[in-house]
């Protein structure tokens, strides 16, 4: 007890004695700083008007340099906007081309992935835990204010260089692919550098040839995309997509100087589950073709099971969202019937045999589609009809039944494919171009005409090595009813009734940058005659494009 007594009373006494003794230490430090400021009062007085003069230039020099900074700033602001405003404008086309079933395989100009980020070697991944950041200085603010202008000047510039002047407000875009295509034919064939049937070579002398090698470059497009103002709610778009395989001049080597062809052109309205496209397109019931870049001027295995045609229409599609990776797609409109005749004129249009029945063609396609693998699983179905008189009231109906299916089978494979029945197709390329048939002759009105029965599809498998290597290896078969052909006469654009068109074909597509791509692709034709035994063509080719 006394212990802790003894104790207590040595801390009091310890404390007071450093109170004490921090209190002199302080009154000894205000005398010396009063004495210093006493003494040096008499030279400050004559310093401080050039000290202050100093500041006041200093402050005005940052004044200024605030409102450079202010105005260049300002600058900045509205540049962000104008690409934040083009940001958004892609954005809302690539959510529609995500809702209309992403970009087909099949198009035009072969689309890939950019290659995944590599990690470097001996270094972990970069972690998403957020790291608190040091505080700035002005300076450092400032140098990173002009980093950043710099590369948004360096945007802007890149962004003037490419951008397409437009007789409107709105945003142009111009697009295509320069393709040179290098060939050889072992046979005889309809078309030399993307043929379709195999021919006789005694049908088609003295200009025919068991092998031939050329080249054109006439398989290359231009296309026009517009970006219009909202209306109703509903983003407006426009484009013209154009070729030049529109045949030939009468010239000397004019086989190499291939006439400008319209392909497609379609005016959109497009609001967030609902779309409206007018203009000339592609079937939309048959929406899928095989994958190839020796043949954009038609789709790969036309007349060889896979239906297609540029028909003027106007159609309305209708998604419906299920869940995030499931939506349901309703397509229907009216198309101008084709019947695959060629024009009478070369100047004065007359109405083909579909638009002398004075009605349009119906088509309409459901389509559910299921995200997976990262790609979407899509399975549809669709179907046609569209009437036909042929001269005298002979009124013919043309009709098919569609169903394609997109089958992604893993990361690196994909199983694509279409099948179609029908009758009196040959102007979407069924039947191998055989329409009607005729029991006697076409001037006679005496003579009855009926549709033409075929069926036919193709499949193809997809393998994707790398993202810019691909391999393609697919198959496509069309047979019209050789039995309907024996007992009548079918009006062919060949020289012979054909009972069935087979085309097996590989190709490997390698995408040396994202703008070059390059392409061997090998063919082969097996067409059959009725009755007659068949042709056979081995087509070899050899693509270069550069897309811009």
């Amino acid at each position: 007890m006394q212990g802790k007594t003894y104790s207590k009373r040595s801390l009091r006494f310890l404390v007071v004695t450093g109170i004490l003794f921090v209190c002199s230490i302080s009154g000894r430090g205000q005398e010396v700083q009063s004495a210093a400021s006493s003494g040096s009062s008499a030279s400050d007085t004559s310093e401080t008007p050039a000290e202050i003069r100093a500041l006041s230039d200093l402050i005005r020099g940052l004044q200024a340099q605030v409102q450079t900074l202010n105005s260049q700033l300002g600058d900045v602001r509205m540049e962000q906007e104008r690409a934040s405003a083009e940001a958004s404008e892609l954005r809302h086309e690539l959510d529609l081309v995500k809702r209309q079933g992403g970009i087909a395989p099949s198009g035009p100009l072969n689309s890939y992935s950019a290659p995944p980020a590599k990690e470097i070697a001996g270094q972990p991944a970069l972690s998403s835990t957020p790291t608190p950041q040091q505080p700035q200085t002005v300076e450092d603010r400032i140098g990173k204010l002009e980093e950043d202008q710099q590369v948004m000047e360096g945007k802007i510039n890149d962004q003037y260089q490419t951008k397409v002047e437009s007789g409107s407000k709105y945003r142009l875009r111009l697009s295509g692919i320069v393709l040179l295509n290098l060939f050889e034919n072992r046979g005889t064939v309809d078309n030399l550098d993307f043929p379709e049937v195999a021919e006789s070579l005694q049908a088609n002398e003295p200009n025919a040839s068991p092998g031939a090698f050329g080249g054109t470059l006439r398989q290359s497009q231009i296309k026009l995309q517009a970006f219009g103002p909202d209306v109703a709610g509903a983003r407006t778009s426009a484009d013209v997509n154009l070729d030049f395989a529109g045949g030939f001049p009468s010239a000397p080597n004019g086989a190499w100087m291939g006439l400008v062809r319209m392909r497609t052109a379609t005016v959109r309205f497009d609001w967030t589950n609902t779309s409206i496209v007018a203009g000339q397109d592609r079937l939309f019931f048959v929406p899928l073709a095989p994958t190839s870049l020796a043949t954009l001027a038609i789709p790969s295995l036309s007349y060889v099971g896979n239906l297609w045609a540029w028909a003027p229409q106007v159609r309305i599609e209708h998604r419906i969202i299920l869940s995030d990776a499931s939506r349901i797609s309703i397509q229907g409109g009216i198309l101008d019937s084709l019947t695959g005749d060629n024009p009478p004129d070369q100047f004065d249009r007359y109405p083909s045999w579909g638009e002398q029945s004075g009605l349009p063609a119906f088509a309409a396609r459901v389509s559910w589609s299921h995200r997976m693998f990262g790609q979407d699983f899509t399975v549809g179905a669709g179907g046609y009809y569209g009437r036909q008189n042929w001269g005298f009231d002979r009124k013919v109906d043309g009709w098919a039944a569609t169903a394609d299916l997109t089958l992604p089978l893993g990361q690196r494979f994909e199983f694509t494919g279409a099948f179609y029945r029908g009758r009196a197709l040959a102007g979407f390329g069924g039947g191998i171009g055989q329409s009607v048939l005729l029991n006697g002759s076409f001037i006679d009105p005496a003579t009855t005409f009926r549709g033409l029965d075929s069926m036919g599809g193709w499949a193809q498998l997809k393998f994707k090595i790398k993202s810019n290597f691909e391999i393609n290896g697919a198959v496509g078969v069309d047979n019209p009813f050789a039995s309907e052909l024996r007992l009548y006469n079918a009006n062919t654009i060949y020289p012979e009734s054909y009972t069935r068109n087979l085309s097996p074909l590989v190709n490997f597509i390698y995408q040396i940058r994202s703008d070059i791509l390059f392409s061997i692709e090998y063919r082969y034709l097996n067409s059959s005659v009725l009755d007659s035994g068949s042709f056979r063509d081995h087509h070899v080719s050899l693509s270069l494009g550069y897309i811009f």
